[in-house]
């Protein structure tokens, strides 16, 4: 089915993320795997391409260009091209949006054109070891000590953990406050007390470097409180709707690819002296799968095509996200399934789809949560 959300500009991008990946990702993704974190040379050329920050104005050395469908190009060649380890979607989508639309002018010029040349990578710290989708359980805690804040708390399961110069940190301004007695405060690196724990060792995205970060009596500066104080919640729920659809643009992506590889694999495979694809059962997956991805597809360009034009509501977005990452693990099972015994070897794509795309039904809200949302919009 023909997409018809890009322009011919979107797509000269998408030729340029493909360059990009070819010339600077994927020569350099296994060694990267090993290392458990990708080089900061990755980066700094991404930077250069102009990957980094393009929705941040070009007043900060951004692109300027905030129509979400260069980001879902950039995140659906990323995800086909299985290049897990460069978290610009996060860098991006997620961080992005709390330094361009919560930051003062003078944040914004501190942090934002590092932010676009990749001298300064970012993330976010919200879960603990304690917490995760539920923000009123957060402990982190931060006491205003006049001029500055005293931070003390841990997290857990962040991704950039290692290589992140500065993170947005989840924090408890206001004991009593519940989920509206938190706020968000920016550490950099290299602040006294700021430790960064193990990189941790997960089953998928082995590039990806996922840490616990630890603050003990970190001073932080009262200039580095991002947004309102005690406003973080309201803050955290205006940018999910863009965290999920970004997840769910590389779960439709990651589903469609793993299905053309098998589709390819059970064209060419033999057992019993035919082909795979010559069997009805085959048939009849690949099109169950291939039905199932088209139907995604549609919703989920029609969500592309809401938000960047500011329409996507929170209850769509989670509807997107649930959806599509479900259908890619689901795609990714079965396709390995096809492989048989080679699906199982990490040396092929299809083996290393089911554990990369493992965690896309977890992170950024997991499918009870989305369906939590979406179930409270319905009935109250």
């Amino acid at each position: 089915m023909e997409r018809r959300i890009f322009t011919p500009d979107h797509e000269a991008f998408r030729a340029t993320v493909r360059s990009f990946l070819a010339k600077e990702v994927l020569p350099h993704h296994d060694r990267w795997e090993k290392d458990g974190v990708v080089s900061r040379d990755a980066w700094l050329a991404a930077g250069k391409q102009g990957l980094l920050g393009m929705a941040v104005p070009e007043e900060y050395g951004g692109g300027g260009t905030p129509d979400f469908r260069y980001a879902a190009v950039l995140g659906e060649e990323f995800t086909r091209a299985g290049a897990s380890g460069l978290a610009i979607g996060l860098h991006n989508d997620i961080v992005g949006p709390y330094l361009t639309s919560l930051g003062t002018e003078e944040q914004k010029r501190r942090w934002l054109p590092g932010f676009c040349d990749g001298t300064l990578i970012t993330a976010i710290a919200m879960t603990e070891p304690g917490a995760g989708s539920d923000l009123q359980g957060i402990s982190t805690r931060a006491e205003d000590k006049g001029d500055h804040w005293v931070l003390n708390g841990a997290k857990t399961f962040i991704s950039n953990g290692i290589l992140a110069d500065l993170v947005i940190v989840v924090a408890r301004t206001t004991p009593e406050g519940g989920a509206r007695g938190l706020s968000l405060l920016v550490v950099e690196r290299g602040t006294p007390g700021f430790e960064r724990g193990r990189n941790l060792d997960k089953i998928g995205q082995k590039a990806q470097d996922t840490a616990e970060l630890f603050f003990t009596d970190v001073r932080v500066p009262k200039e580095n409180l991002l947004g309102e104080l005690n406003g973080a919640f309201l803050h955290l729920m205006t940018n999910l709707a863009q965290e999920r659809l970004a997840i769910a643009v590389a779960g439709i992506a990651g589903a469609e690819h793993v299905l053309e590889l098998t589709t390819e694999y059970v064209r060419q495979r033999e057992a019993f002296g035919r082909p795979l694809a010559a069997k009805q059962h085959i048939r009849f997956e690949i099109a169950e799968m291939a039905t199932e991805c088209a139907v995604t597809r549609a919703f989920l360009d029609r969500c592309i095509e809401d938000h960047s034009a500011g329409r996507l509501d929170a209850v769509h977005a989670s509807m997107a996200k649930w959806w599509a990452t479900e259908l890619q693990k689901r795609v990714a099972d079965r396709c390995l399934q096809l492989h048989g015994g080679y699906g199982y070897m990490t040396e092929y794509p299809v083996a290393r789809a089911f554990t990369d795309g493992r965690i896309q039904t977890i992170y950024g809200g997991t499918t009870e949560i989305m369906k939590e949302i979406i179930g409270r919009s319905l009935l109250g």
